[in-house]
């Protein structure tokens, strides 16, 4: 578990293992630690894994200014902590929110992906009606944040088992309205254009996410879909030997 001052706010990460770089993400009012499942494995597979804690997450900074929550910092920091940790190019990845900010990423610095990994997630919304569901759907957790503290979190795995990893509950309230929230439809629009392999896992009784998942596959060029049996949501916590297994044969057959 490390610290680094980037972008005015401090970032908590870990960074473990040698060879090529594989950096993911995780999903929303989770932590980095909810990778930890995947860490022996790709390091003995000789993979490098970074992990971190999104701002408002975790260890890392909760600035109180909502207007330090967005797409677009997130992107800024994935891309400032890839530079700290001397990576050019990396595999890049992540569950749910850390999934989508990680088309974002990809979007901003093409030159920067190897290849990605989108575990349970989706592309966002083309439609206006759709994106306004999911955001009123984002707003009504951060009131849930603001009004109850931690106690607000799901029964996600991924959220229960990183719960006591976070700092501040108003840093999730911000969160949801500045980045788990969504205001256009740039990343789904540009699924056609991803020139860069993808891996899209997802758990067989993660239904809110299948039809995201399966138009994922249809539009990304190079795109390959797994389902991980008997998992959910959280399908690198629910089923980790079936999980490692899809990554760590996707990362094998990389160019």
């Amino acid at each position: 578990m490390s610290e680094a001052k980037i972008n005015g706010i401090q970032i908590r990460y870990d960074d473990s293992g040698s060879g090529p770089a594989v950096f993911l993400t995780h999903g929303y009012a989770a932590t980095g630690r909810m990778w930890a499942p995947q860490r022996e494995a790709l390091n003995d597979a000789g993979y490098r894994l970074i992990t971190w804690d999104m701002r408002g997450h975790g260890g890392t900074d909760s600035p109180d200014d909502p207007a330090q929550y967005s797409e677009a910092l997130t992107v800024q920091d994935m891309t400032a902590l890839l530079d700290l940790l001397g990576v050019e190019q990396a595999v890049v990845g992540g569950l749910s929110l850390g999934g989508y900010m990680s088309l974002a990423f990809y979007l901003a610095h093409r030159e920067r992906v190897r290849a990605l990994v989108l575990c349970d997630t989706g592309p966002g919304y083309r439609n206006p009606e759709g994106r306004a569901v999911w955001n009123r759907r984002a707003e009504k957790q951060a009131v849930n944040f603001e009004q109850n503290g931690l106690a607000a979190a799901s029964q996600s795995p991924e959220v229960r088992a990183t719960l006591n990893d976070h700092r501040s509950a108003m840093g999730l309230a911000h969160s949801g309205r500045g980045m788990l929230a969504q205001f256009d439809s740039r990343v789904i629009d540009s699924l056609a254009d991803i020139r860069v392999p993808a891996l899209i896992v997802i758990g067989e009784r993660d239904e809110p996410f299948m039809a995201g998942s399966r138009y994922m596959a249809n539009k990304i060029p190079d795109a390959r879909l797994e389902l991980i049996a008997e998992a959910g949501h959280s399908s690198n916590m629910d089923r980790p030997e079936a999980f490692n297994r899809v990554l760590i044969e996707f990362l094998r057959a990389l160019p």
